[in-house]
């Protein structure tokens, strides 16, 4: 099993930052991906971002520019930094783990809120 603990959620204005992280426990050996997923009320779950165990990383096409992914190996944690936001960025975001063992699984944090005002 893989813990995913979630911080760095909260209100802010149109225009400013946050950074998200997501640390992980337990059983973290054979991680090959960590993102970060969003959801809006009444959309459906959308990828935000990842980043591979080799560094490699992408986005989408709605936060490129703006939202840099990050990961803390050493401390198995995985951010998101999130400048020059907007109100649609408003969401539930979930960290996300994907781990290969004998199958692949995905693990999911709790979310944290993210709420940008006009």
């Amino acid at each position: 099993q893989v813990q995913l603990v979630e911080s760095g959620g909260g209100l802010v204005q149109a225009g400013g930052s946050l950074r998200l992280s997501c640390a992980a426990s337990g059983n973290i050996f054979s991680i090959v991906a960590m993102k970060w997923y969003r959801q809006a009320p009444g959309k459906q779950r959308e990828l935000v971002a990842g980043i591979t165990s080799g560094g490699s990383t992408n986005y989408a096409d709605s936060v490129k520019g703006r939202f840099t992914i990050s990961r803390d190996n050493a401390k198995n944690t995985v951010y998101l930094q999130m400048n020059s936001l907007k109100p649609e960025d408003t969401a539930v975001y979930y960290c996300n783990v994907v781990r290969v063992a004998t199958m692949i699984v995905d693990y999911w944090g709790q979310g944290t809120q993210v709420t940008v005002s006009s």
